[in-house]
């Protein structure tokens, strides 16, 4: 049998337009092509112009599946948005730290120490009794603390010192708001620490970080703690030192800012700490409460053993 030679470099044969004018299908829009491809693909079907009339007409039919993106290739976009809102979060706030130097936000008047917000109050001279002037602030924390806590009011008569603890707030109801709470304002005591230098100090917060508190003592010096490797304990009052015509939503009292009460064994005098009234005493673990604390706001923390020191 015979082999026919075809010459692979001939050009390829040319339809004429009169001939591509004849195989060309026409469509009017009496037929279109959607429906009679339809109806004509459905042989086995005993109406398929029912059919495709329920189930196809006037939907909208995909000829292709859409292309979507790879998870790798998400997942890559991700990173890098991260990384550009943290890049963009450093720059702010290298900038916030410079607007507040030339400004002047650390430092302030010491004429209008008892005006202004103490919480950095180691600009102020030395010579001022600093420690005095923080108790009113230190009140206003023991009121917030009778109002976050709940605290009762206290008795009308004297008291046995085995039944305050009954009056209180239960401690499972209390320790989730002391996680949270401000404690700018608090008495805090070193208990214990690797530095033994630490042991035994005791002051007014007036300014926490993440890492440190900066305590004001009563020989009016400024002394910055480390949180880690150190145990504090902090007292709340006992009862309630609000007085009784106090609503939520009002501002707390200020010593000397209403009618001097009579003495009472339960409320501190406006030269009197937590410490001179009935308190309860809190245990805080430095190692676990490394957080800044608009961070410890919005915290869920978990229950579990420590080992401390």
């Amino acid at each position: 049998m015979s082999q026919q030679n075809i010459d692979v470099y001939a050009p390829l044969p040319f339809k004429s337009k009169q001939d591509a004018q004849k195989t060309t299908v026409s469509l009017s829009s009496t037929a279109p092509f959607a429906p009679s491809f339809v109806i004509a693909s459905l042989t086995q079907s005993s109406d398929p112009t029912g059919i495709y009339t329920s189930r196809i007409k006037g939907r909208t039919m995909l000829l292709e599946n859409p292309a979507r993106d790879s998870r790798l290739k998400k997942e890559m976009e991700r990173k890098t948005e991260l990384k550009k809102q943290e890049k963009e979060r450093k720059k702010l706030g290298i900038v916030g730290r410079r607007k507040r130097q030339e400004r002047g936000i650390w430092k302030f008047d010491p004429k209008l120490i008892k005006y202004v917000n103490v919480s950095y109050f180691f600009e102020v001279d030395s010579g001022l009794d600093r420690y005095s002037q923080l108790l009113p602030l230190h009140h206003l924390w023991m009121g917030y603390m009778s109002e976050l806590l709940g605290l009762p009011a206290p008795p009308a008569g004297s008291i046995r010192p085995e039944s305050i603890g009954a009056n209180a707030p239960s401690s499972s109801s209390m320790h989730p708001k002391l996680l949270k709470a401000d404690f700018h304002g608090a008495v805090l005591t070193v208990k214990q620490s690797k530095n033994s230098s630490l042991i035994g100090l005791s002051g007014i917060l007036i300014h926490e970080t993440e890492n440190a508190f900066k305590l004001v003592t009563t020989k009016d010096k400024v002394k910055l703690i480390p949180k880690e490797n150190s145990i504090f304990t902090f007292t709340v009052p006992a009862y309630s030192t609000l007085p009784a015509t106090f609503q939520p939503g009002m501002p707390y009292p200020l010593p000397g800012s209403q009618p001097e009460p009579s003495p009472s064994l339960f409320t501190p005098s406006p030269t009197q700490t937590v410490l001179d009234v009935p308190h309860l005493m809190f245990e805080l673990y430095g190692n676990q409460f490394r957080f800044r604390s608009s961070e410890r706001a919005g915290r869920k923390f978990k229950h579990k053993e420590s080992i401390e020191l």
